[in-house]
């Protein structure tokens, strides 16, 4: 049963005359009169009864009518709430982060939801490498990954992060150049997070180690980022972690910034190349908009070679 035909079943059903509906619904009387003789065939009842005073309903017509209402009403409020969707005023947004996103990934989020109230964001906690396969598989919407991304996956970069050492406040800092690491971390004992929760983390260490020439010795693993640096503000150990971990990092913790190329990667959003989801690039538009002044901070931080 066809939307159109029950609207030109309620005009005339509401102004009681074929030609007063007709110019309600701007068509001509001929072809609303077709339209309710095919809803009549349809329902296999009559619907009218035609006389001096008009069209009124019959039995069977005052049973439809409390329906087709009800049908018309929804559909118009399917439409608009599909217009909303379309316009990136109202859906779900499935949104994945990881530890280098753990100070820019919420704050994006809350000042969207706070900007866009219609639209259901949420939040999940994973490696770049999971979300990269829930982006694939549809369950992720758009990421805050460590970059690069694999093929198939559309990309756009925030800022950059770096590895940083993770040491008891008022422990002596090793000589920031590449030296003074080497030495100060060969053979040192560190407290890490466990490989399989950070492989991106692990990668980007294991790098830095090769690059330097060190082989630290493992003394504690977790699998939880603040509970490796509250072993660190414990005295347990010291830890390589992303710089953008102070941000989470319990007090007795300080930071010193790796400042060498093997130590730095870069941030960004990433979603399916061949996403339709008119969300994304609104939710892009205002990531970008809140994130111009880390992007232009870290820029200005030049890594030795």
């Amino acid at each position: 049963m066809e939307i159109r035909l029950l609207r030109s079943f309620i005009a005339v059903a509401e102004t009681r005359n074929f030609g007063s509906a007709s110019k309600v619904l701007s068509t001509t009387q001929s072809a609303l009169t077709k339209q309710i003789q095919l809803l009549e065939r349809q329902t296999k009842s009559t619907l009218f009864t035609r006389g001096r005073h008009g069209a009124a309903l019959t039995s069977a017509g005052q049973a439809l009518l409390i329906d087709a209402v009800d049908l018309v009403r929804r559909a118009d409020a399917l439409a608009q709430r599909m217009d909303r969707v379309a316009a990136g005023a109202e859906g779900v947004l499935n949104v994945g982060f990881g530890m280098s996103s753990i100070d820019v990934a919420p704050r994006a989020v809350a000042l969207f939801r706070a900007s866009h109230p219609g639209i259901d964001i949420r939040l999940e906690d994973m490696s770049s490498s999971a979300q990269f396969d829930a982006i694939r598989d549809g369950a992720l919407s758009l990421g805050f990954v460590r970059l690069p991304a694999p093929p198939g996956i559309a990309t756009q970069v925030i800022r950059r992060d770096q590895l940083a050492i993770a040491v008891p406040t008022g422990e002596l800092p090793p000589e920031p150049d590449r030296k003074g690491l080497r030495d100060w971390l060969q053979d040192r004992p560190l407290v890490r997070l466990v490989p399989a929760r950070g492989p991106g983390l692990a990668a980007q260490t294991t790098g830095l180690f090769s690059d330097l020439g060190s082989t630290p010795r493992v003394l504690y693993e977790t699998s939880d980022l603040l509970t490796v640096l509250a072993l660190v503000a414990a005295g347990a150990g010291s830890s390589i972690v992303p710089a953008s971990a102070a941000v989470i990092a319990p007090a007795g913790v300080q930071f010193i910034p790796i400042d060498l190329t093997s130590a730095i990667w870069s941030i960004g959003t990433a979603w399916a190349l061949d996403s339709q989801d008119p969300l994304i690039p609104l939710f892009l538009q205002s990531v970008q908009t809140h994130s111009d002044g880390n992007t232009q901070a870290a820029s200005t931080s030049d890594p030795q070679d």
